[in-house]
């Protein structure tokens, strides 16, 4: 049974944990909760109708938060050559090709996301052990795996964030620090939303996205009025 610090359970006081609350109340009640000194982080959690065992129904995405993250991501990029130049050039925390593959394979995974040049994927695919339960593994669908890396570096130190279904159909993702002022989180929070709205299956019927939640570092979940969406 998981136990909870005094802050935690003071924040349970501010709110009605069985109601539904708007956009709007939900990122008002978080900023105005008493925190840890440090600066949180806002996360949302999301659950769809849909089954991830099937293929046609796995979600998954990238959007880039127009107000930023709140943190500057570590970006490694797999490539050689003129790419790994580029991607030095773009500000990528380390690059390299047979060497960091290797470094990567021993459990180093001290990153926020991986690029890869498409000629490379073949060594990178065989570090799916490590990257795999991470969500690190480059993708062509989020747009790391591409020629363009110094674009990729630069979209994911941006604000550029990816989601994607886990097998009990919930998406986790952040959408900024509990500085930002309230419109910034809201802005941030719709566009993922937006993005997961306009990614919704076609085999999928009714209603799709079930339940949303916020909450932040240290704090309880509360709970939105999934209507809205």
């Amino acid at each position: 049974m998981t136990k909870h610090g005094k802050i935690y359970k003071s924040t349970l006081s501010q709110f009605d944990r069985a109601k539904f609350y708007s956009i709007d109340e939900a990122f008002e009640i978080l900023k105005t909760m008493s925190g840890k000194k440090f600066d949180e982080t806002v996360d949302v959690s999301v659950r769809l109708a849909v089954d991830p065992r099937k293929a046609d129904q796995m979600v998954r995405g990238t959007v880039t938060l127009p107000k930023g993250t709140g943190k500057i991501a570590k970006v490694i990029v797999f490539a050689q050559g003129d790419k790994a130049e580029a991607a030095k050039m773009a500000g990528a925390d380390e690059v390299g090709a047979d060497e960091l593959i290797d470094k990567v394979s021993k459990g180093w995974t001290d990153f926020d996301a991986a690029v890869a040049t498409p000629d490379l994927m073949a060594k990178v695919g065989k570090l799916g052990r490590v990257l795999g339960p991470r969500n690190l593994m480059p993708n062509p669908k989020t747009g790391t795996v591409t020629q363009d890396v110094s674009k990729a570096v630069s979209d994911i130190k941006g604000g550029k964030i990816d989601f994607r279904i886990d097998k009990n159909s919930n998406l986790a993702f952040i959408v900024g620090k509990k500085s930002f002022n309230k419109e910034d989180l809201i802005i941030n929070f719709r566009s993922a939303i937006n993005e997961i709205v306009r990614l919704k299956p076609a085999t999928v019927k009714g209603r799709y996205i079930t339940k949303v939640a916020i909450s932040s570092t240290m704090s309880p979940s509360i709970i939105l009025d999934n209507t809205q969406f």
